[in-house]
């Protein structure tokens, strides 16, 4: 619907940030000696438990990731602002706070909750 260039910049500015972000994540620890994961919680719990909390963040990074490629793609297809499940239009408030939105308002809440 949108066919000027804002949408567009805006998602590959998005892209490239959470391109960065999951490199980030992806980067190995530095050797950090001998860790013991004993009855108490210590250091290397700690760190376990760090990097845990890091894998879920870089999952949804992933989960970004795929919705602000796939509104590029619809920016292609000059489907861009229209929902993917319904095919209704996509609210703009909605598209000016989440420019990758490929569901409109009603089916991003039922996908939300379906799992």
């Amino acid at each position: 619907m949108d066919t000027d260039s804002r949408p567009r910049t805006l998602l590959l500015a998005k892209k490239a940030e959470l391109e960065e972000q999951m490199a980030d994540l992806e980067t190995l620890p530095g050797d950090r000696g001998e860790i013991s994961f004993g009855k108490r919680v210590g250091e290397g719990t700690a760190m376990a438990v760090d990097r845990l909390s890091q894998v879920g963040v870089h999952d949804q990074l992933q989960l970004t990731m795929v919705d602000v490629e796939r509104a590029l793609a619809k920016l292609d297809e000059s489907t861009y602002g229209v929902c993917d499940a319904c095919g209704k239009p996509i609210g703009e408030g909605r598209l000016e706070a989440l420019p990758w939105a490929t569901l409109c308002v009603e089916d991003a809440g039922k996908r939300r909750f379906a799992g």
